[in-house]
C-alpha cells in the first residue's frame, strides 16, 4: 500500500508563531496564561499545562504581574483594553492574516460601510472580528446571505465591505461572492482566506481524488480540520477524522491500496509523524513514500540544459558555494556571487539545509557530472517580470537611489537600474540631489524598455500622490483652532509660508512676534519646524491663515507671571524723553522713570544723568495691569543706600563714643 502524506499538513504560520512565542515566554521564566485555548488542538493544550501554562476562561482572570498571550484566533477590542488594564504583559500571538482582517472592519465602520463576514459565527476568530466594529452581520452559508439581502430595507446601493474567516472554504467564499455581487452596486470585496489554507485544502482535494481512502489528522473542535475532512469526502467515499494513532482501525485500509494523509493547521507534527509511523505497522510497509523503480530511473537520467528553470533541494552551504540537489546525476553549486544582487546578503541569511529553491542553470559540464546555477539570475528575471507588471498597474514600488548623475538619479529596485529623470526627483529646480545618495524611496515604474534594459521611474508621481491624499486629510478636517507641526518653506515681506503636511498655510507678519519685528527673518528662517494653530480659513479657494505667537509668549503674560511691585531688576535705556526715560525690562516690556524718579535731586533733562543704551538698576514701584503701565524708580534705590549709610554712620559713633 502507497502512503502519501500532504506537504501541507500541520501547523500553518499563525499557528506555529503562537506556539513558538509561548515556548519562548516559557523559556524566559515568566508567569504565563493564554486567553483561552493557544491552538484548537488538547495535545498541545495539554503539553503546555504540563509547562505550567494557565488557561484563562476571561481576562479578569489574569494575575497582576503575569504574562498574558492572545491566541491566534485573535480577541475583540474590548478584551484587548481591557488586558491592558490589568497590570499584565500582553504578548499578542494573534496571526497576522487575522489581524489584518481586524482593521478592514474597523476601517470600514470608519468609511460608514457595514461589515459582512462569512464564517462561523460561534467561532473564536470571527467573534474577535465582529469586536472590532460597532456592527456587522454573521453569515455561515450563502442561503442565509441571499435571504439577508433580499429583505426590503437592504437597498443596493448599501454599502457593505465583505471579509470571510480565515480557514473558510473557496466554495462558500466564491458562492458568497457571487451573491454580493449580483445584489449589491457599493461593495469592497476582501478575499481574506488564508493563503496557506487555500493551499492546504486544494491539496487536500487533489489527494483525495487521487487516494482510495483519506486520513484526517486533527482535533474534532478545529474548524479547519473538520472542513478539510468535508472536502475529502467530496472527492473520496472512504474518509476518517483522527485526533491520534490510537483511534486508527486496521480494517480501515482493508483492500486499499493508496492513502492520503493530511491534517489540520493545528496539529503538531509529532502526532503527524506518530500516525504515519502506526499505519506504516499496521500496513507492514517500511516506507511510507513509495517511488517505482521507473521514477526513480528516469529521475537519473533527467538531463539538464543550460537555460533551464529547475528546483532543488539545498544540501550544504560551503565556504565558496551552495550545494544543491537536482535529483539528477549532477552535483549542482551556486558559487556566493551568484547567491543575490544584493552584495551585503549571505548565503546562510537566505538559505537552509532542507529548503526546496528554484534555480537557474548556468552551465552544466556532463564529464564532471557538475552543474553551475545561479539564483541571481533567476531572480533578476522575475523582477522584469515584476516591472512589466509594476509598469502596466502603475503600482508603488521601494528603491534606494545609487548615484546621481547630469540627468537625474538611479534607483536600486530589487537589482534592477532604474533611471529617475531630474524633473520626477521630487528635488526642486537647482536643490541638492546628490543629497538623495543612499536613501530609501518610493517611486512608480513609467516605462519600460527590456530589450535595451532601460527602466524609467518616478519619485515625484509617489510624493504627488501622498501630498495630495495628506491635502484631503487636512482639508476634511481642519478648523479653527485646530494646531499643527509644520515647516517654513518660504519668506515674503508680509509673512511666512508653512507647510502643515501637504497644505500651505500663512502666518501674517503680524501673527509672527509680540515684539515689533522689521521682517519675518527676524524670527523665523526656511527650514524650521515650527508649531502653529489656525486663525480663518477658505475652503473654497483653499487659503488658510496661521498664527504663531501665542498667549504663552506675550512678553506682558510672561511679566505679570515673573515680576512684582517692590522687586528690583536690570533694565536698559531704550529711550529718552522730557519728561523722563523708557526702559526696557525684558523684550517687548518697557517701564517709565519720571524725570523725578531718576536722581535723588533736581536734575534739568534725564540726558544730564542717562544715556540711552545704559544699563540700570530700578525698582518697580507700580504697575496699572488694565493699560499695560510700569512706573519704575532709580531714585527709591539711591534713597534706601542713603538711609543705610546714615544709619552705619550713626552706629559707628554710638560705638565710638
Amino acid at each position: 500500500m502507497k502512503v502519501t502524506v500532504a506537504k501541507s499538513a500541520g501547523f500553518c504560520f499563525g499557528v506555529n508563531r503562537a506556539v513558538e512565542l509561548v515556548e519562548q515566554a516559557v523559556g524566559e521564566g515568566k508567569k504565563v496564561s493564554t486567553l483561552g485555548p493557544i491552538i484548537h488542538n488538547r495535545h498541545a493544550v495539554k503539553h503546555f499545562e504540563d509547562m505550567s501554562v494557565t488557561v484563562l476562561e476571561k481576562p479578569e482572570d489574569a494575575q497582576p504581574g503575569s504574562t498574558v498571550i492572545i491566541r491566534s484566533h485573535g480577541v475583540t477590542r474590548d478584551i484587548y483594553e481591557q488586558l491592558e488594564k490589568q497590570n499584565v504583559e500582553i504578548i499578542d500571538a494573534t496571526c497576522p492574516f487575522v489581524k489584518r482582517i481586524h482593521g478592514i472592519v474597523s476601517k470600514a465602520r470608519e468609511e460608514g460601510r457595514l461589515p459582512v463576514i462569512i464564517g462561523t459565527k460561534a467561532h473564536p476568530e470571527v467573534e474577535g472580528i465582529s469586536g472590532w466594529c460597532d456592527a456587522c452581520e454573521i453569515f455561515e452559508s450563502p442561503e442565509e446571505l441571499l435571504e439577508w439581502s433580499q429583505k426590503p430595507e437592504n437597498s443596493p446601493d448599501l454599502p457593505i465591505c465583505m471579509v470571510c474567516q480565515t480557514t473558510s472554504t473557496e466554495f462558500l467564499w466564491n458562492s458568497c461572492v457571487e451573491i454580493v455581487k449580483k445584489q449589491f452596486t457599493n461593495a469592497k470585496i476582501f478575499d481574506t482566506i488564508c493563503k496557506a489554507t487555500e493551499s492546504r485544502q486544494r491539496e487536500a482535494a487533489n489527494l483525495s481524488k487521487a487516494s482510495q481512502a483519506m486520513v484526517v489528522v486533527g482535533d474534532t473542535h478545529s474548524s479547519n480540520t473538520g472542513r478539510l475532512a468535508m472536502i475529502c469526502r467530496e472527492h473520496c467515499e472512504k474518509v476518517v477524522l483522527v485526533d491520534n494513532a490510537s483511534e486508527l482501525e486496521p480494517e480501515f485500509f482493508y483492500g486499499v491500496h493508496c492513502v492520503g494523509v493530511t491534517a489540520g493547521a493545528s496539529t503538531p507534527a509529532w502526532i503527524i509523524k506518530e500516525v504515519n509511523k502506526t499505519m506504516s505497522e499496521i500496513t507492514n510497509v517500511e516506507a511510507v513514500q513509495e517511488e517505482s523503480f521507473a521514477e526513480l530511473l528516469e529521475q537519473s537520467i533527467k538531463t539538464l540544459n543550460t537555460g533551464d528553470k529547475v528546483t532543488g533541494i539545498v544540501t550544504g552551504i560551503g565556504a565558496t558555494e551552495v550545494q544543491i540537489d537536482l535529483g539528477t546525476k549532477h552535483a549542482g553549486y551556486i558559487p556566493y556571487d551568484e547567491v543575490s544582487n544584493d552584495p551585503t546578503v549571505k548565503p546562510e541569511d537566505i538559505f537552509k539545509v532542507g529548503d526546496e529553491i528554484e534555480v537557474f542553470v548556468v552551465r552544466v559540464n556532463d564529464q564532471e557530472g557538475t552543474c553551475q546555477l545561479s539564483k541571481k539570475k533567476l531572480d533578476g528575471m522575475k523582477v522584469w517580470e515584476d516591472i512589466g507588471i509594476w509598469c502596466e498597474e502603475k503600482t508603488t514600488v521601494d528603491g534606494v537611489v545609487t548615484e546621481e548623475n547630469k540627468g537625474g538619479l538611479v534607483v536600486n529596485v530589487k537589482g534592477i537600474r532604474v533611471f529617475v529623470p531630474a524633473s520626477q526627483s521630487g528635488v526642486a529646480k537647482g536643490g541638492d540631489m546628490a543629497g538623495m545618495v543612499g536613501k530609501a524611496v518610493q517611486l512608480k515604474i513609467t516605462e519600460v524598455n527590456r530589450a535595451r534594459r532601460r527602466v524609467i521611474g518616478s519619485i515625484r508621481a509617489v510624493s504627488s500622490e501622498t501630498r495630495k491624499a495628506a491635502q484631503e486629510q487636512i482639508w476634511n478636517a481642519i478648523e479653527v483652532g485646530a494646531k499643527y507641526h509644520g515647516t517654513v518653506k518660504s519668506l515674503t515681506a508680509y509673512g511666512a509660508f508653512v507647510d502643515i503636511g501637504g497644505v500651505d498655510g500663512m502666518v501674517h507678519v503680524s501673527e509672527l512676534s509680540w515684539n515689533r519685528i522689521k521682517t519675518p527673518a527676524d524670527v523665523v528662517s526656511v527650514g524650521d519646524e515650527i508649531d502653529v494653530y489656525v486663525i480663518s480659513f477658505d475652503a473654497e479657494k483653499r487659503k488658510i491663515s496661521l498664527g504663531y505667537k501665542t498667549a504663552e509668549m506675550n512678553p506682558w503674560n510672561q511679566f505679570m507671571t515673573n515680576y512684582s511691585v517692590g522687586d528690583v531688576v536690570d533694565a536698559k535705556i531704550v529711550k529718552l524723553m522730557t519728561f523722563g526715560a523708557f526702559a526696557e525690562i525684558m523684550p517687548g516690556v518697557d517701564g517709565l522713570i519720571h524725570i523725578s524718579q531718576i536722581a535723588n535731586k533736581r536734575i534739568g533733562k534725564p540726558e544730564d544723568v542717562l544715556s540711552e543704551g545704559q544699563e540700570v538698576q530700578v525698582k518697580i514701584t507700580h504697575v496699572d495691569a488694565e493699560n499695560k503701565r510700569i512706573s519704575l524708580s532709580i531714585r527709591a534705590l539711591l534713597e534706601n543706600t542713603e538711609n543705610e549709610d546714615e544709619a552705619a554712620e550713626a552706629v559707628a559713633e554710638t560705638e565710638a563714643e
